[in-house]
């Protein structure tokens, strides 16, 4: 019912992605007291702040990205790992990023419990990215920001794909970025929205 009334009716049609989003249980990454929600379609909070973004916003920008069998992710922000299991359908390999050891630890075992054996979650600085992995042929922010370090730009391939959210008061926009000889050119995608992560907010500027 996800698939077919908020999947497929925002012109996400690509099998890969259709087969990856009705095989992964998307109840295995919630918490047990939003178990009944994990189907609805809007944005969960989950522990620690942390944003499971609706089905429909993530199948359009792994639909934009255009994710290829060979390619190598970075995860950003994964949460307790349903994006990243999701991807991991689609691509080669995903290292997810989260900068709580416990959540790590939890998105870790649910992606294990799940049977996903070409995924890794690690523990650190979302803003840095994982660079000893990379380069990266995309990356997927999991939540809104007001900018994209330079720390994880750099960590992505000539001729790689990353999709970030940008918040622009309660609506954003989603932003495919593509890298050529070393530098991101972005284009709109997608209106969405969500809580923009600790970290990717630009620092206020006062003004006299």
């Amino acid at each position: 019912m996800m698939v077919d009334t908020q999947v497929r009716p925002s012109d996400v049609t690509k099998f890969p992605i259709i087969d990856a989003m009705l095989s992964v249980p998307r109840e295995r990454f919630v918490p047990a007291s939003l178990r009944e929600a994990a189907y609805v379609g809007e944005n969960l909070t989950l522990p620690g702040g942390r944003t499971m973004l609706e089905p429909r916003t993530l199948s359009k920008m792994l639909d934009a990205l255009d994710v290829k069998p060979t390619d190598v992710m970075l995860d950003v922000g994964c949460g307790l790992g349903y994006g990243t299991a999701v991807a991991a359908r689609l691509a080669e390999f995903v290292v997810a990023l989260e900068d709580d050891e416990t959540r790590a630890a939890e998105a870790q075992a649910n992606l294990s419990d799940a049977g996903v054996d070409n995924a890794a979650v690690i523990t650190g600085d979302l803003t840095e990215g994982v660079a000893k992995s990379g380069p990266y042929d995309v990356i997927v922010i999991h939540g809104a920001v007001e900018f994209v370090p330079d720390a994880l730009l750099a960590q992505l391939r000539d001729g790689g794909r990353i999709a970030a959210l940008f918040a622009q008061g309660a609506l954003g926009t989603v932003r495919i970025g593509l890298k050529t000889d070393g530098r991101v050119d972005w284009r709109d995608a997608f209106n969405a929205g969500a809580p923009v992560i600790a970290g990717f907010a630009k620092a206020p500027v006062f003004a006299l």
